[in-house]
């Protein structure tokens, strides 16, 4: 491994070298690329060397060390699964369910030999239907194996009681990932529309139809499709909870859309009548009125799309290319498909993830593991109360509020204490579309069976293997999956400089959502309820203003630039996470003393290094683009050099001078928290 920060530049950054244990690791310190000014491109300093070396695979969209620690833990998985699967277990053990569900996937074989025979029931119920009474039951159908033609019904705990669980009505059903992509006439959004169209041909000339027949079905589904998004509201708009809180009756629902029979439905889902929340009342009336002036042949062509979209990977290989060539290449541009046990460990894992994950805890993750991280959390939300303590911006009453909420933060790490039972669920080898169809239904009933009941907060919405974390407002919870707490970003016997500045920043991340511009919006006991004073909140609005201001300015390419009003929320959690995180490391030293120099660099350069090392990636143009317009989380890169340009303790770890790229001037600067 190559070292750095030798001669002059060392003299400057490097401070005071002392003896270090040779068993202590610190950052990748090789991965640095020295050409580039840490204070000019810190993400490009963090990872330059790294990205050199280790270059995009073909089946990436995104490429980061995250990235390489996901694949070893599908590889994890992988090895599970395949001892699972050699095993002859007695029906309904885990090792049965994993196993043999994994094996029928595996067994591409058998599933090309079926052809559509699988799917032929279901696509002769469709074509069978014959007026508006029979779309409304095919819809309900399909509902049952969560495939949203277009309703999508599921639980949700009440905003306004929330110690209650109602049902929540949204339309989806969309082919396209957002409304944008059918309404406006930009060429990449017109190039996308295009492609769309040809790749919903190809799939209806992959279950038989004509050249004529594929072209009107492909040109009827996006007519339809497109009826809905122009109805639908902007992800902006959907990230205000208020907009998406329509409180209404069951027999308000009935008058609201009279050409659906909800009785009828709520009786075959099985959903007791009661409490229930519209979250777009406009788009539920468009889709009302379409039940009647949809021509019943552009209904079944529609009705038929969203079936073979959802179930392609239980086809033909043909179906999975080309649902690849399509979502993959076209939209993300990945250059090539997984392997079939990647992606059948990955449907294993979101399919059976208790299943799976219980096997995965048992065999990586130590009990001391979740003991440290849940410490680390335990830190970083003390951090937060002694930001809401000492800032000056609050009033005593909104403070007293803020301190209720973080105080009765729910703390998840690892993996739930409760596992989820499938002894409902038949599992064999004989035909994975059945299978994959039963794993449907099953999370269909579960969540569905939760309205009427008691909030059940020891639910998880995540799988325990998941690299990945959450903050859910309406639980006030964190929850830190098991698949997040490895190395590089944490490692249960690493300097703590690493483990605050990487996965500790996460934690801060998310804690600090409970308190973004959507998360402040709701109480200490989950409740949609305003707990600020007037003033405060203005205050609020204007402090969170100058991140939104920032993040627009970020562009991904001459022309796409960051939505700062989209990205808020995560940008704020970041700007919240490296605070409270770095705040909450100095803390966790008092008494012990400052961690050694080690490769050349000081422990705070250590953790800054690790937050841009876990934070960084690079992403294909194509995923880029895309993200820019979906996804509420920006791009890595700016998830690096957004929240450490805040920061005047990053400023001083690199000795940065005032004009720097790395250092925002002090009135422009955002902090928060």
């Amino acid at each position: 491994m190559r070292r750095l920060l030798t001669g002059t530049l060392c003299s400057l950054l490097c401070g005071v070298m002392v003896a270090q244990d040779s068993t202590l690791e610190g950052v990748k310190a090789g991965d640095i690329d020295h050409n580039v000014d840490a204070c000019q491109d810190f993400d490009a300093y963090a990872n330059g060397a790294w990205r050199t070396e280790h270059s995009m695979p073909a089946i990436q969209t995104r490429w980061s060390r995250k990235s390489v620690t996901q694949d070893e833990t599908l590889a994890k998985l992988h090895t599970l699964l395949e001892e699972a699967s050699s095993k002859k277990a007695p029906i309904g053990s885990t090792d049965q369910l994993i196993g043999d569900f994994y094996g029928a996937c595996m067994d591409e074989t058998h599933i090309n030999s079926l052809g559509l025979k699988p799917l032929e029931p279901a696509l002769a119920r469709i074509d069978a239907v014959k007026d508006a009474k029979g779309v409304a039951k095919e819809i309900v159908e399909l509902q049952r194996y969560g495939i949203n033609t277009p309703i999508a019904l599921n639980s949700e705990q009440d905003p306004h009681s929330p110690t209650d669980v109602i049902a929540d009505l949204e339309v989806s059903g969309m082919g396209l990932p957002d409304r944008d992509y059918y309404l406006r006439d930009e060429p990449r959004f017109k190039d996308i529309r295009e492609k769309y169209v040809l790749h919903v041909q190809r799939m209806f000339s992959l279950a038989g139809y004509d050249d004529t027949h594929a072209k009107e079905a492909a040109a009827a589904v996006l007519r339809f499709e497109t009826k809905l998004a122009a109805a639908k509201l902007t992800r902006v708009e959907r990230r205000d909870p208020k907009l998406t809180d329509n409180p209404t009756s069951f027999a308000d629902l009935q008058a609201m859309t009279p050409h659906f029979d909800w009785a009828s439905a709520y009786r075959v889902l099985e959903i007791p009548q009661g409490k229930l929340n519209v979250e777009e009342p406009k788009l539920i009336r468009v889709f009302d009125a379409e039940i009647e002036a949809t021509p019943i042949a552009d209904w079944k062509s529609y009705l038929k799309w969203h079936l073979l979209r959802a179930e392609a990977s239980a086809l033909p290989v043909a179906f999975g290319d080309e649902s690849f060539a399509f979502n993959g290449t076209v939209m993300t541009g990945a250059k090539e498909q997984r392997t079939r046990w990647q992606r059948c460990v990955r449907e294993t894992d979101a399919r059976l993830g208790d299943a799976l994950g219980k096997k995965y805890v048992e065999a990586y993750f130590p009990p001391e593991a979740k003991a440290r991280a849940r410490q680390m959390a335990v830190n970083i939300v003390d951090q937060l109360k002694l930001s809401i303590q000492n800032n000056d911006w609050m009033t005593p009453e909104t403070k007293a509020k803020a301190l209720e909420k973080v105080g009765a933060l729910n703390i998840k790490v690892g993996y739930p204490d409760k596992w989820k039972s499938y002894a409902s669920v038949q599992i064999t080898r004989g035909e994975y579309l059945k299978d994959l169809m039963a794993m449907r239904g099953y999370a269909v009933r579960d969540d569905l069976g939760q309205i009427g009941k008691p909030l059940d907060r020891g639910r998880w919405g995540m799988t325990p293997p998941t690299l990945n974390a959450y903050y859910n407002p309406q639980m006030n919870e964190i929850v830190v999956p098991a698949g997040y707490l490895q190395p590089p970003g944490f490692n249960l016997h690493g300097i703590d400089a690493i483990n605050y500045g990487a996965i500790g920043v996460t934690i801060g991340h998310e804690i600090s959502h409970g308190v973004d511009d959507e998360g402040a919006q709701f109480d200490a006991k989950g409740a949609l309820t305003n707990w600020w004073t007037p003033e405060n909140y203005t205050k609020f609005k204007e402090k969170t203003a100058c991140t939104a201001k920032q993040y627009d300015a970020y562009f991904i390419e001459p022309g796409v630039h960051l939505n700062g009003k989209l990205v808020l929320g995560e940008a704020l959690g970041d700007l919240g996470g490296v605070n409270l995180a770095y705040r909450a490391y100095k803390k966790s030293r008092e008494g012990k003393g400052p961690e050694p120099t080690i490769d050349g660099l000081t422990p705070d350069q250590q953790f800054f290094l690790a937050e841009g090392q876990w934070r960084g990636d690079i992403v294909r143009p194509e995923a880029a683009r895309m993200s820019a317009q979906t996804d509420p989380h920006p791009p890595g890169k700016f998830r690096v050099l957004g929240p450490l340009s805040n920061m005047p303790e990053f400023q001083k770890a690199f000795a940065c001078k005032d004009g720097s790229a790395m250092v925002r001037i002090e009135t422009e600067r955002c902090v928060l928290w």
